[in-house]
């Protein structure tokens, strides 16, 4: 189910939408966005209208004006109670008002109040906003239009002032009335190597000969189906660098506004250890809601979510080490685990979860995360084995700040590496969970595959921990650099790393350099990365960098409306306020006094509908209007939380059924696939069997196999093994990604079990499988 986008009354009926454009300005990696909806009152009565959107997380939405009948109207950012009783004086007045705010629930969802359009105006809305764009595994940034408003779960006391309680109709996708455009401009000093989108685009437009600039367009007839998403790959990507920004000479003293502003980007180039380090607690939290019944995306034949979920654990479940502590806890109106508690993780163990996971579904009704964390967090830790959580969900939950707060204050004993599902998944949940307990977020769309993002997530957790990271910096004599980013205590491998900073003091002349330095240790040895940058600021009439660093700031106090202490609203308040980001205690209002008559009479609703999209219309009734565990059959749900401390009589089954095989067990869950097929048969510590399952992934009988064993009565599991280790290579390289720990597992197992014979063995297989793959593979 998707929300609308657009311009909705009072009375949750949307007025005619006629068209979005979007102008959209990426320099090296932060994204400068111009967004202008264009709406017309054709009616002959006055309205007041009610406009929802979605928006990232990361976004610093600094400027919000309106444009009614060629009069311009800028909004003033106010704290948001203030904000509020403006609006309503305003509108009891007579006079046209406009109010901005994030939704109190979810800080990537925006709402505009729009009061008293009279009868044949035409308004032009149009925001402004500024963003970081994350850089993907592959090297490409990512920069995402986000155009899918889903759902949220309803929860008892959730507040009636959220706009995320609109019902609205529904309309397939070629009567939708309003259109989707936007231009884009593409700069980077080290030139673009190409740039992709998963809608149409017009022909790129490289300018100069060495590409350092592009643009491109949207093609015609785009609505909105999907969150528009641009990669963009540049020459080079990983140099540090640090960008200086002047400030406005104009604001008062000691605003962060008018001293300059430094942003610091790092990729600290930290070894890979070797071998990782095998404790841990790992708990995966899947989402088990109705939601999770649709398409990954919507290409045909496109794996069902909880489908691609199962696969996925199962892939976490065999490369987990030898050792470790796991559960696996799923969710929706009511949650259920694997286990009471986390178990060590041994062939029984994994045998026993992955029965289960067999029988797992999507039929959980809503999405409550909540209780769940509550439970996990509720439990002992176990010395010496810290936390790591793996959080999936397609995000539609609606206590966001509440779930930002339970996580955040379990940060200390914890890492949360979150996963939103589909289009649309909530990025004020993914990334805030990920944020505040120093983990790391990921977002899965279109053709991308969640096995591999999470696959990579898992060898992050499974490093051994970056201590003791400080920076510092070396400036001239009378400045200093006062830090606005939150202190950093987790550096991951492969990652990029922002910190803004404020300059304050005497700034020295143009030829003048500073320098400013990472350090950290990593078991025990020390690292260091050093940047030398040019001191002489340049201007930007935007302030990006100012912006972004406020935004900085605001991320680390602003937890939400209700949630924020006492102590930190304050300087939310003063931050937002002076540099003119919108937080969630602030709100942007323009009053048009200007009319010639106030506006009379009563206000109406008119109705935009949305699109009925693919996942939405194969759980969704045509009809519309139902909320979303209304739509997915809550009943069943709710029954099925009465007995959620028993075992139902399938998972009975499953725990009974021990004589079943590997490939008995598993063939049937994950399909004909063979890859899947082989890594299901590997046993918890990294070996496989020498059986019928085996022998048909690799396409032999079991007795040319048996007959090819170079050692008489020789171990016939490191000859299969080895056979398995050398399959991979051959038929999944281009998935190595997400067979790479369970392969490594492999490797140490035969070093261990088969190492005064590894040689041999190998030299046989790579003959046996006619096999080209080079035997440095089984080097440790």
């Amino acid at each position: 189910m998707v929300r609308p986008c657009g311009l909705l009354t009072r009375l949750e009926e949307p007025v005619p939408l006629k068209s979005i454009s979007v102008t959209l300005s990426i320099c090296e990696f932060v994204a400068g966005v111009s967004a202008t909806l264009n709406y017309e009152n054709v009616e002959k009565t006055p309205l007041e209208a009610f406009f929802v959107f979605p928006m990232d997380e990361d976004s610093a939405v600094y400027s919000f004006e309106a444009m009614v009948d060629g009069k311009k109207i800028m909004a003033e950012l106010q704290d948001k109670m203030k904000a509020h009783g403006n609006y309503e004086n305003a509108i009891s007045q007579g006079h046209q008002a406009f109010l901005l705010e994030e939704d109190k629930c979810s800080r990537d969802v925006f709402c505009c109040n729009v009061g008293n359009l009279h009868p044949g105006s035409k308004a032009v809305l149009t925001l402004k906003y500024v963003q970081e764009l994350p850089l993907e595994a592959d090297g490409a940034l990512r920069y995402v239009l986000p155009a899918i408003l889903n759902p949220r779960y309803q929860l008892s006391g959730w507040p009636e002032d959220s706009c995320l309680k609109m019902k609205t109709p529904v309309v397939p996708l070629e009567d939708l009335p309003y259109t989707l455009s936007m231009v884009a401009t593409i700069s980077s000093q080290h030139g673009i190597q190409r740039i992709q989108c998963n809608c149409p685009l017009s022909p790129i437009e490289y300018l100069g000969d060495d590409k350092t600039s592009a643009q491109t367009s949207l093609a015609d007839g785009h609505k909105f189906d999907r969150d528009v998403e641009l990669l963009i790959y540049y020459n080079e990507v990983h140099i540090p660098s640090v960008a200086v920004e002047m400030g406005k000479p104009t604001t008062e003293p000691d605003c962060l506004m008018g001293d300059p502003c430094a942003m610091v980007s790092f990729y600290p180039n930290i070894p890979e250890a070797q071998p990782p380090i095998t404790y841990g607690e790992f708990v995966f939290l899947m989402d088990r809601s109705g939601s999770m019944r649709g398409p990954m995306s919507k290409q045909d034949k496109s794996q069902l979510r909880i489908e691609a979920a199962k696969e996925t654990l199962m892939l976490l479940l065999k490369s987990l080490p030898i050792g470790c502590y796991f559960n696996v806890y799923g969710f929706g109106s009511c949650y259920e685990a694997f286990f009471k508690h986390s178990v060590k993780y041994s062939q029984r163990t994994m045998e026993e979860a992955l029965r289960k996971l067999k029988l797992m579904q999507a039929d959980l009704g809503g999405t409550e995360i909540l209780t769940p964390l509550k439970n996990i967090y509720s439990g002992p830790s176990i010395p010496g084995h810290p936390l790591q959580l793996f959080v999936f969900t397609d995000g539609e939950v609606t206590d966001t700040f509440s779930v930002i707060k339970e996580v955040k204050s379990n940060n200390r004993r914890h890492r949360c590496f979150s996963f939103g599902i589909g289009e649309g998944a909530s990025t004020s949940l993914i990334k805030g969970i990920a944020r505040v307990s120093g983990g790391a977020s990921e977002f899965i769309t279109g053709k991308e595959r969640m096995q591999s993002k999470a696959l990579r997530a898992l060898k992050r957790s499974l490093q051994p921990v970056v201590e003791d990271v400080s920076l510092s910096w070396d400036l001239s004599p009378g400045l200093s650099a006062k830090m606005l980013s939150p202190e950093q205590t987790v550096i991951f491998r492969g990652q990029r790393l922002i910190i803004y900073a404020q300059l304050t003091g005497m700034m020295p002349p143009a030829e003048a350099t500073g320098e400013v330095c990472l350090k950290y240790t990593l078991q025990g040895k020390s690292f260091e990365n050093k940047v030398t940058f040019s001191l002489q600021p340049k201007t930007d009439a935007n302030l990006a960098i100012h912006r972004l660093a406020a935004k900085s700031f605001l991320q680390t106090k602003d937890m939400g409306f209700r949630e924020t202490p006492a102590n930190d609203k304050k300087d939310v308040l003063k931050v937002s306020i002076e540099c003119g980001v919108i937080s969630s205690h602030t709100a942007f209002i323009a009053i048009n006094k200007d009319l010639n008559k106030p506006v009379q009479g009563p206000l109406v609703r008119r109705d935009i509908p949305r699109p009925i999209l693919l996942c939405a219309s194969s759980v969704m009734p045509r009809g519309g209007g139902l909320n979303k565990h209304q739509a997915l059959g809550d009943h069943r749900s709710k029954k099925k939380c009465m007995f959620l401390k028993k075992t139902s009589p399938e998972m009975a089954r499953a725990h009974s059924s021990t004589s079943t095989t590997n490939l008995e067990t598993h063939h049937t869950v994950f399909g004909d696939n063979h890859l899947v097929q082989l890594i299901s048969l590997q046993k918890a510590d990294g070996s496989w069997d020498l059986n019928e399952g085996l022998a048909m992934v690799l396409g032999m009988s079991l007795e040319d196999i048996l007959a090819a064993l170079p050692i008489q009565d020789g171990d016939s599991s490191g000859w299969a093994t080895v056979l398995a280790v050398l399959w991979l290579h051959a038929n999944a390289k281009d998935m190595k990604s997400e067979w790479e720990l369970l392969e490594r597992k492999a490797v140490a197992w035969i070093h261990i079990h088969a190492g005064s014979v590894m040689n041999v063995l190998m030299r046989a297989a790579i003959a046996f499988l006619k096999s080209s793959v080079d035997p440095a593979i089984f080097v440790l």
